[in-house]
Formats: C-alpha cells, sequence, structure tokens
C-alpha cells in the first residue's frame, strides 16, 4: 500500500498526518518527523510507501484550530488492533469535547471496570492522535496524565475544546 503524508503548521507545533489510498488517517502526530508518525503504527500495519500529498484530513484539522472542534468527529480512519482495542478506539471518538473522562470512567464505558491499566493502554496505543481523541482521557481528579505528543499539547487541546463555556468540565468522581 502506497500511503500520502502531510504536515501542516498547529499554534501546538507541526501536525501530520499519514492516510492510505481512501484518505483514512492512518497515523498523526505533532511532530514534522515522518518516521515518528509511521512509528506510531505496528510494523505490519506500515505502508511500503509514504509519499508527500494532500491529506484530505487536514481541512479538519484547521477547521479545528480555527474553532470548530467537532470538525474532526467525521473524518475516516483506519485502525488495526485487537477486538478490544478496536472497542476502545471506537469508544475514544464518543467522547465529547470538553468532557474529558478519566482511565477508570473510560474501563467502565468499555464494560471492564477493573482493567483501568487496559483503558490507559488503548490510548498509548492510538496511532491517529486528535482524530481518535485520547486526549480526552485524565487521570482521576483531572491530571493530565500522559499523552505522546506531549503535556503541553494534551492541555492545549483540552483548553481548545473548553468552548465558551469558560471552565473545562472535569470528570466526575468514581
Amino acid at each position: 500500500m502506497t500511503a500520502l503524508i502531510e504536515t501542516i503548521d498547529t499554534p501546538d507545533g507541526p501536525f501530520t498526518a499519514l492516510v492510505d489510498d481512501r484518505q483514512r488517517v492512518l497515523a498523526s502526530g505533532w511532530t514534522a518527523d515522518r518516521e515518528v508518525v509511521l512509528g506510531r503504527l505496528r510494523a505490519a500495519a506500515r505502508p511500503a510507501e509514504a509519499r508527500d500529498g494532500t491529506v484530505e484530513a487536514m481541512e479538519a484539522v484547521r477547521a479545528y484550530y480555527a474553532g470548530d472542534v467537532t470538525a474532526i468527529d467525521d473524518v475516516a480512519v483506519h485502525q488495526v488492533g485487537t477486538v478490544g482495542q478496536l472497542a476502545g478506539w471506537r469508544a475514544l471518538r464518543s467522547i465529547a469535547p470538553g468532557a474529558p473522562l478519566t482511565y477508570t470512567e473510560f474501563a467502565i464505558a468499555l464494560g471492564s471496570p477493573r482493567a483501568v491499566r487496559a483503558a490507559a493502554s488503548i490510548c498509548a496505543r492510538n496511532a491517529p492522535a486528535l482524530f481518535v481523541p485520547c486526549h480526552r482521557v485524565l487521570r482521576t481528579g483531572g491530571a493530565l496524565g500522559g499523552f505522546a505528543w506531549g503535556l503541553d499539547v494534551k492541555r492545549s487541546l483540552l483548553d481548545r475544546e473548553r468552548g465558551e463555556r469558560g471552565e473545562l468540565v472535569f470528570p466526575r468522581t468514581t
């Protein structure tokens, strides 16, 4: 498979997205280093070739940064993983902007309240960052936790998604 890759500038730094021949996002993140983006994919899922080109999903990224934080919601992604990972990645896309969950709440939403580490692993293995918004999962009490692209980017995304309410709706206590 030949893939297209494109980098654009955002307020959080360069953002690169890799798409397949159907324009589905395979991997993305805040870097200009294409090897870092390719490295987010399992070896078996990496395209044989990645060439520079127009990535349609970048229009949604531009709209997101212009204030339409729901612009990323309908961007097609393609992820390869276990049944549990695929369910988790689908669930991440249902977390509303400005209403993050804790890792515990995310585990509960996945039907496995004790599998908090597995829920965190689903977030950590998420390749199409932003489009599958793993940044919307926090530690209990609202601490940011981890993020592959850095806590400053995670904080910026959450602040941006705060919207006109002027405050972040922190997770409910469990």
